[in-house]
């Protein structure tokens, strides 16, 4: 059965936006999950087979697989049972042996890793104590991604916010282990502050480029100075100007892109990386003006030296602090070209919404703003449950179909809670449900 939907589409060569109708199947009912606090869940395509992980109705880690032309899925609950942390999303990857990883349900937390024995059979998912066996007792902030060498490759911070080292282990599927990718942490705090990282992420130009912001304890104003690398092979990093980082990179390392104070109004979570196209990298991200107003600056690399521009110009200032999950008034979003001499850069704001600048490339000054096209049927992101303060919440697939088709899974929650339990009625489990969207 498919569904009639209505999809906005955008254009941005002279402008046109157009509504267009499109089909997408009817969803899949996954299972009831947890609802009382958002933590995220993981949606895996690889193949002719889809893989979820999430926390079921009594928060306990479960594994679901399906193939791609069937309608349920198969599940295997795992010995872990989630508390009341947002932190704790579960993160899953294919070697390239086939053989399933997942981990998650940390936030300075031990270890906690699960292997197939098996490729894609997750009924034989066993947990294993160790990857390499140190630095592995206070992990949050679990990643896997593809090396140069599209080898699997594992990062985690090591250690608290305000005192923790960035990690990176790789995945030798010869011999089923994991090896240090680096002898040392790639960036450390060296026991007096960490670093929240966007990436490494592989650019345009062919380099991985990393960004991020320190943070000197765990309350969220503390965040400061927006700093940059880039490496062509994950091993051998440097600066923007080409000089070469020693590892691990620290505050004293001179990659600072911009030195904003704490309580300068800047957090993590929302230093993003983009690239104009000249594939320049830019780094987004908000903080206070001379007035005090929150607004949002672009960082480019021009030449081997970063070049600021305040993009916006609100009267309106978003003040945070304190500890845990927090509820985020302002997201900043990427850099990308968009049509020739134009880039996109979308935000969600407390006051205005959910919208998109058009800027400039060569100014980064906005030149129009539009509502953001929509990228999911208008009726999906309105709530089903009748319990006060619920939301919808998204994954997205972190593999491929093998037809193209744009898979997402949708729940609905509470928002976050500073991650600490909740008193009173709390609401029903809601329904993990998997769309299909067809194609880009």
């Amino acid at each position: 059965m498919k569904l009639r939907v209505l999809l906005l589409s955008a254009f941005f060569g002279l402008g046109a936006a157009v509504v267009e109708a499109t089909d997408i199947a009817e969803p899949i009912d996954v299972a009831p999950v947890w609802s009382a606090h958002p933590v995220g869940f993981s949606l895996l395509t690889h193949g002719e087979k889809q893989f979820v992980a999430f926390y079921d109705a009594e928060r306990t880690m479960t594994v679901g697989v399906r193939g791609l032309e069937e309608e349920e899925f198969t599940f295997v609950q795992l010995p872990r049972r989630t508390g009341w942390d947002s932190h704790n999303y579960i993160t899953m990857a294919v070697g390239n042996d086939g053989f399933l990883h997942l981990t998650g349900d940390m936030h300075g937390s031990k270890l906690l890793y699960f292997r197939t024995e098996r490729p894609g059979d997750i009924s034989t998912f066993r947990q294993i104590e160790e990857m390499v066996g140190r630095d592995e007792t206070r992990m949050t902030y679990p990643r896997f991604f593809r090396g140069a060498g599209n080898e699997l490759i594992f990062t985690y911070r090591q250690g608290g916010s305000g005192n923790g080292e960035q990690i990176y282990n790789r995945y030798e599927p010869e011999t089923r282990t994991w090896k240090r990718l680096l002898d040392q942490p790639l960036v450390s705090g060296e026991g007096l502050k960490n670093a929240y990282l966007d990436g490494p992420r592989r650019g345009p130009d062919g380099f991985y480029h990393l960004a991020w912001i320190w943070r000197d304890t765990p309350d969220c104003e503390t965040n400061h100075h927006i700093s940059y690398a880039r490496s062509r092979d994950l091993m051998k990093w440097e600066r923007g100007d080409g000089k070469p980082l020693e590892l691990p990179i620290t505050f004293g390392s001179g990659a600072v892109v911009d030195p904003v104070e704490p309580e300068g109004g800047a957090i993590n979570n929302n230093v993003r990386l983009g690239f104009d196209s000249r594939h320049r990298p830019i780094i987004s991200y908000h903080k206070f003006d001379g007035d005090g107003n929150t607004q949002i600056y672009n960082a480019r690399l021009e030449e081997g030296e970063w070049k600021i521009y305040q993009t916006t110009n609100w009267k309106h200032r978003w003040w945070f602090e304190g500890r845990g999950s927090i509820i985020f008034k302002l997201r900043v979003r990427n850099v990308a070209p968009v049509s020739e001499g134009r880039l996109r850069q979308d935000f969600d704001h407390w006051v205005y919404g959910n919208r998109r600048l058009i800027l400039d490339e060569e100014t980064l000054q906005p030149v129009e703003e539009r509502e953001v096209p929509r990228s999911r049927p208008e009726e999906l992101e309105v709530v089903e449950s009748d319990f006060p303060g619920m939301q919808v919440r998204w994954a997205g697939d972190s593999g491929r179909s093998p037809d193209g088709s744009r898979y997402l899974l949708r729940w609905e929650t509470l928002p976050q809670n500073r991650d600490r339990a909740r008193k009173g009625d709390l609401p029903e489990p809601t329904m993990l449900r998997l769309y299909d969207l067809g194609g880009d």
